[in-house]
């Protein structure tokens, strides 16, 4: 489980990389990019970082490196939290763009998304800077409670560390909750419409190998698929802060491995989903 966990991060590192290299340059040669390219690339850097760091924490744990675990996982913290937002903000903006409903909100969602992706950006490398500060304070806040087991007693300190933890777990799944339920509103709207799109063209009589029935029960599945790995990866990361169970050993590779698996899969839909990126892809294999 542990080389499965390696290959498939670099295969995530890798594939990330190749979308910041190809819309980074787009943006660098044109020196801006169609909104929805913007969130993409934002979002592939922010993973890429974030795998990257995964793999450093991982191999200082292997290799007893503790005492500077404290400083990559609140880097992960950062890009987790970050890749978080970035993930909703591309959920809410294809919700936007694609689907269909006839209320005046979400008519004026659509004239001013695109406009607004600039301070989306912007708002959600702030939020991911508060929540380091935050997880900065309570490392600082544990390490003295710590430091003074000795003048006040075990006792003492237990009930201080308790009561720390019942103030950061719900401050810290209240982070992870409030971007992914507007992932999941967003995804489930996105599909409700697509479905619905997908059930009048075959009442209009069109075969199931129409190129548009086709590409609507592909956007389906694609969004179904990455719904559940999105939602494990989410519970996850909760249940590791709520320590409901602990891994140990080779399961605590497989834990790893099935946290990482929807992310990692969702950049391979990414690059095989977005015209340009293919094309690259192709230039770049053949």
């Amino acid at each position: 489980f542990m080389a499965v966990f390696f290959l498939e991060s670099l295969a995530a590192v890798l594939q990330n990389g190749f979308i910041v290299t190809v819309l980074g340059r787009e943006w660098v040669r044109c020196r801006m990019l169609p909104a929805g390219d913007m969130i993409v690339a934002s979002l592939a850097a922010s993973r890429f970082c974030l795998h990257g760091v995964a793999i450093l924490n991982n191999l200082l744990t292997v290799f007893d490196f503790h005492s500077v675990l404290d400083y990559f996982n609140i880097l992960w913290t950062f890009f987790n939290t970050l890749s978080s937002w970035l993930t909703a903000w591309l959920a809410v903006f294809y919700c936007v763009k694609i689907a269909i409903f006839s209320h005046p909100v979400f008519f004026w969602l659509k004239w001013r998304i695109s406009r607004s992706v600039p301070r989306l950006l912007l708002g959600s490398l702030l939020v991911a800077g508060l929540t380091v500060i935050s997880s900065i304070t309570g490392t600082v806040f544990l390490r003295q409670m710590t430091a003074s087991e000795s003048s006040q007693g075990n006792r003492t300190l237990a009930r201080r560390v308790q009561s720390y933890w019942r103030f950061s777990q719900p401050h810290a799944i209240l982070l992870w909750l409030t971007p992914f339920l507007l992932f999941l509103v967003s995804t489930l709207l996105l599909m409700f419409s697509l479905h619905r799109h997908l059930g009048q063209m075959r009442d209009h009589r069109r075969g199931p190998h129409d190129p548009s029935t086709q590409a609507h029960i592909t956007a389906l599945k694609s969004l179904a698929f990455f719904l559940v790995f999105y939602t494990s990866y989410i519970l996850s990361l909760i249940v590791v802060i709520v320590k409901i169970t602990t891994f140990q050993g080779h399961w605590c590779w497989a834990w790893e491995v099935v946290t990482y698996t929807g992310i990692c899969l969702h950049s391979s839909i990414l690059v095989l989903s977005s015209p340009k990126l293919r094309k690259a892809l192709k230039t770049r294999l053949w």
